[in-house]
């Protein structure tokens, strides 16, 4: 039986393959292999960074193009980046991403090879984002981004809340909604542990980070309890979070990037990740989580609703005082109740979450 993808070369177009990329990096990484496994070729095409050599170990077994960027970041204007694509000789071209210059040459290229093309916009059409720069947004659409929707064969959404913002922004029903793949499950956690809860992201505002520190605050905890901050951002946001963590006491601290090892180390001695976002598409940190056991405390805005209906995840609010009664509902649970909800963190792992059933719906 051949097959599915046997003989086909996808590109894979991001504007970055290193830890910058964020959830939007691990994604890509693990699609590659998604298509490896399906008999297809993979071609990853993104910009040069800081990081790209160092975690270009991720893309093994598949076509790795960096690009160097000339001009401003923001923008990623890549000039070797269409002339890369348009020589890959590629059956068809998916867009990671949008906002910046890979939309311009992936539009370039589809125009150039009359070929398949197809757009995943990983959360960048929420309300919440399309707000933000709300002038540099008006200039994409104006200047590349509704071109590229026109071109594009279909897009992909991550759930239905991304279903409905791409209607909502192109006028165009997505193709497929199909979720992240989230690694494969490690051991079955056991209690007990530590009153340890984990935010893994990107500092930014969209994060709501501040009202996740003052609800910590304000929240009557057990005395062990510690709160735990690792990512990265700009200089601006970290530093802002910075102060604020060194005014709220040696139970929060901020550890900045974790990555490999360490971070899967800090997951499976977590009682609970944490992600208290106004926005996200799917966060894959805590897809990550509860491959470790670790269930979660959610915003309904995390766009996980499969996470509520089985069990793996508590709802909670974006405002500081929500946030607090969140947190000490969490740690208030005996080793009994958490248990279950590590268990179907880690029953979502393996099956809606898993590489199977997601690969087998892209197969499709």
């Amino acid at each position: 039986m051949s097959l599915p993808l046997a003989g086909l070369r996808i590109g894979l177009v991001t504007a970055s393959a290193s830890r910058l990329g964020g959830g939007v990096f691990e994604v890509v990484a693990i699609q590659a292999g998604l298509i490896r496994a399906l008999g297809g070729e993979a071609v990853v095409f993104a910009l040069a960074d800081r990081h790209s050599a160092e975690d270009a170990h991720r893309f093994a077994g598949s076509e790795l193009v960096l690009c160097p960027v000339s001009g401003p970041a923001q923008f990623g204007y890549a000039p070797r980046l269409l002339p890369k694509l348009l020589a890959a000789d590629l059956d068809c071209l998916h867009l990671h991403g949008i906002w910046m210059y890979p939309s311009r040459a992936a539009t370039r290229w589809q125009k150039a090879t009359g070929r398949r093309y197809l757009i995943s916009t990983h959360g960048m059409l929420d309300p919440n984002t399309t707000r933000r720069r709300v002038w540099k947004k008006w200039l994409g659409r104006l200047a590349y981004e509704r071109a590229s929707w026109r071109a594009a064969s279909g897009f992909h959404a991550l759930t239905a809340t991304e279903a409905a913002n791409i209607r909502r922004e192109t006028g165009v029903e997505p193709r497929a909604v199909i979720p992240n793949v989230g690694p494969e499950p490690g051991p079955a956690p056991h209690p007990p542990r530590a009153p340890l809860v984990v935010f893994l992201g990107r500092i930014h505002a969209i994060k709501n980070l501040d009202a996740l520190v003052e609800g910590w605050v304000q929240a009557r905890l057990p005395a062990s309890a510690r709160l735990v901050i690792a990512g990265w951002g700009e200089a601006a946001e970290v530093a802002r979070l910075a102060a604020q963590i060194a005014a709220a006491g040696p139970s929060v601290s901020f550890i900045g990037p974790d990555y490999g090892t360490a971070k899967q180390a800090l997951l499976e001695s977590a009682r609970f990740i944490v992600l208290t976002s106004h926005s996200e598409g799917m966060p894959m940190a805590v897809l990550e989580g509860w491959a470790a056991g670790t269930p979660a405390i959610l915003t309904r805005s995390c766009n996980l609703p499969e996470a509520f209906a089985a069990g793996a995840a508590l709802v909670c609010g974006a405002s500081p005082e929500e946030i607090a009664q969140a947190l000490e509902v969490a740690l208030g649970l005996d080793d009994a109740a958490w248990l279950a909800m590590a268990q179907a963190a880690q029953g979502l792992a393996r099956g809606p979450f898993s590489a199977a059933s997601v690969a087998a719906r892209w197969a499709a």
